[in-house]
């Protein structure tokens, strides 16, 4: 078992609480973007045992942040909204060089992968302008909303194993993201169980494509990666803060979040 693996999924938990932060950033930010794909599609395989010493610390990191954290994240958000998502704007642009230099942007890069990047960038940047659905919780199953739900965690978690792009932010523009946080945070097993089941059917298929395209189209899918969480700065921006203490906290937590990214992508870099 890879239990230093309970951290990573604390990191890549919490990220997946904020819309806009997405889990795939911090896979690649640890450096175990590719063998999470991996890992996922094989983990469904005959040769399932080979990934579960890998998958399942994760899981259990990730489990435990998602039930633990939701209220402190929800308090956060409803109370220091801009410096927390000042800090994730550091981690995020501080992830990018180092993603630029896992793709050999300088090397391998040709004209078109560029204009691949700025369009992606552009599509996902735009999507602020995009109104989120109601957002009314829903504590009570029915069919119906089963269906829902079930379809939003599925679409939410081909999101979250793409670097740039937000899980929660897909459930945020599907007025999903209210009923999750809040199932989360009052352990509502019904409501969980049935996103929780998008998204491991998600999570399956997502995983074989996105494995396949960067086995056989890795610059195109690096310009793709890249132009994602360039675009995602844009969509998790929270506007300029208010001078004063607002302001102080917004420019510290935007340095802490680039001193974090450097931290831990020199550390895993070394270590895997």
């Amino acid at each position: 078992m890879e239990w230093k693996n309970i951290y990573r999924g604390f990191l890549m938990g919490i990220s997946d609480l904020i819309p806009g932060v997405s889990g795939g950033t911090i896979a690649f930010l640890l450096g175990i973007y590719d063998r999470l794909l991996i890992s996922i599609s094989g983990f469904f395989s005959r040769e399932w045992k080979k990934h579960i010493g890998f998958l399942l610390p994760l899981g259990i990191g990730i489990g435990l942040t998602l039930l633990l954290f939701s209220k402190v994240i929800k308090f956060l958000l409803e109370n220091y909204e801009q410096p927390t998502q000042f800090f994730f704007l550091g981690l995020i642009l501080g992830v990018i060089p180092f993603i630029s230099k896992q793709a050999g942007v300088k090397k391998n890069f040709k004209f078109g992968h560029f204009i691949l990047l700025i369009v992606v960038a552009v599509l996902l940047a735009s999507t602020v302008f995009i109104k989120p659905a109601d957002s009314t919780i829903i504590t009570q199953l029915t069919f119906q909303n089963a269906l829902g739900l079930f379809f939003a965690g599925w679409a939410g978690s081909m999101a979250m194993l793409l670097p740039g792009v937000s899980g929660s932010f897909v459930l945020l523009l599907l007025g999903v993201y209210a009923t999750a946080i809040n199932a989360l945070a009052t352990i509502n097993l019904p409501i969980i169980i049935v996103i929780g089941a998008g998204v491991i059917v998600g999570f399956i298929a997502s995983s074989k494509i996105i494995h396949y395209l960067l086995a056989n189209f890795t610059h195109g899918m690096f310009a793709i990666i890249i132009g994602l969480i360039i675009g995602s700065v844009f969509v998790i921006y929270p506007g300029i803060p208010e001078s004063g203490t607002p302001f102080v906290m917004s420019i510290i937590a935007v340095i802490m979040g680039l001193i974090v990214a450097n931290m831990f992508s020199a550390i895993d870099t070394t270590s895997d």
